[in-house]
């Protein structure tokens, strides 16, 4: 399976905001966009003006980074939420937050989406007590997620679970710490998502 990788501090100069790639140490003084708070290159301390084009491009390469995708990945989920039903931005934004990978995430089982991945692609997880290794897959309302036995003294997750309070547990999902278990009580509206994304600038890029 095709992945980024590269340097993904380099990813948040780029956008110039913090995505959050690294975990932990994206709240730690050695933050690369901490200490270098301007796009990278050579050319990255130059101001430039943005064309509309460039604006809707950048809101969208920021979305699919911070959420790991790669582009055809991304374009297959924007097409799957503009055939549903409702404003496609919003669907676009919902179906990013079901993915199994994001919720792992969101529960506090893991630092990072890329750690996520990982850890699912591993076996550390079941849903509905069944085995899953799917990052993309899509949790639905009443799904329990669950670490698996052999895996609750993994250092990784417990580490991530001491940490998960920096960021906060969403208010759709419902964590049971002491039993590694989370559950999927209802999904995201988009108040709740407190992330800034201008989800509509990237409709109208994919819709020229």
């Amino acid at each position: 399976m095709a992945r980024y990788i590269g340097s993904v501090c380099k990813l948040c100069r780029r956008e110039n905001m913090k995505l959050f790639l690294k975990g932990d140490r994206c709240y730690s003084d050695k933050c690369a966009f901490d200490r270098r708070g301007y796009a990278p290159g050579q050319h990255g301390q130059r101001r430039s003006k943005l064309s509309d084009y460039g604006i809707q491009l950048r809101e969208k390469q920021k979305v699919k980074r911070m959420y790991g995708l790669l582009e055809d990945q991304f374009r297959r989920l924007f097409k799957k939420a503009e055939r549903k039903r409702g404003i496609t931005g919003t669907n676009l934004l919902i179906f990013l937050e079901r993915r199994l990978d994001n919720v792992v995430y969101r529960l506090g089982f893991a630092n990072s989406r890329a750690q996520a991945r990982q850890l699912i692609r591993h076996n550390h997880f079941t849903v509905n007590g069944r085995k899953l290794n799917i990052p993309s897959y899509m949790v639905q309302i009443g799904d329990v997620i669950e670490v698996r036995e052999k895996s609750r003294k993994v250092s990784a997750i417990l580490e991530a679970m001491d940490t998960v309070v920096r960021r906060g547990i969403p208010t759709w999902l419902d964590m049971e710490k002491e039993q590694f278990r989370g559950t999927v009580k209802a999904y995201p509206a988009r108040e709740e998502l407190t992330t800034p994304i201008q989800e509509q600038l990237i409709v109208e890029f994919y819709s020229k």
